[in-house]
């Protein structure tokens, strides 16, 4: 069975620092792309950033262009979310996503985190 465990989430003061974690466990084959999204009370679930498991290549929502970078481990199947100058705004529990070339989507249950001065 396939699980995503997203880590790394906390309370950081605005302009601090964070770093986010999902790890996948179990057998999943045909990635095609790993996502990180967030939801925010009362708010719908939003795309935050997007990168390819073959190439690399990144996608970022506007509201956090410049600010957040996302990587990945392959060889770890693990996708990270470095986010940096953090606003108030980006308070929300922040999910993970595996999209495979099969259609089949994995969810994380997500990490909370907040900024709060």
């Amino acid at each position: 069975q396939v699980q995503l465990v997203e880590s790394g989430g906390g309370l950081v003061q605005p302009g601090g620092s964070l770093r986010l974690s999902c790890a996948a466990s179990g057998s999943i084959f045909g990635i095609r792309l790993m996502g990180w999204y967030r939801q925010a009370p009362g708010n719908e679930r939003e795309f935050v950033a997007s990168i390819t498991w073959i190439v690399g290549n990144t996608n970022y929502a506007d509201s956090v262009l410049g600010r957040f970078a996302i990587s990945r481990d392959n060889a770890k199947k693990t996708v990270s979310l470095q986010m940096n100058s953090l606003k108030l705004e980006d308070t929300a529990v922040y999910y993970c996503k595996f999209a495979t070339y099969n259609g089949g989507d994995y969810w994380g249950k997500g990490t909370l985190v907040t900024v709060s001065s």
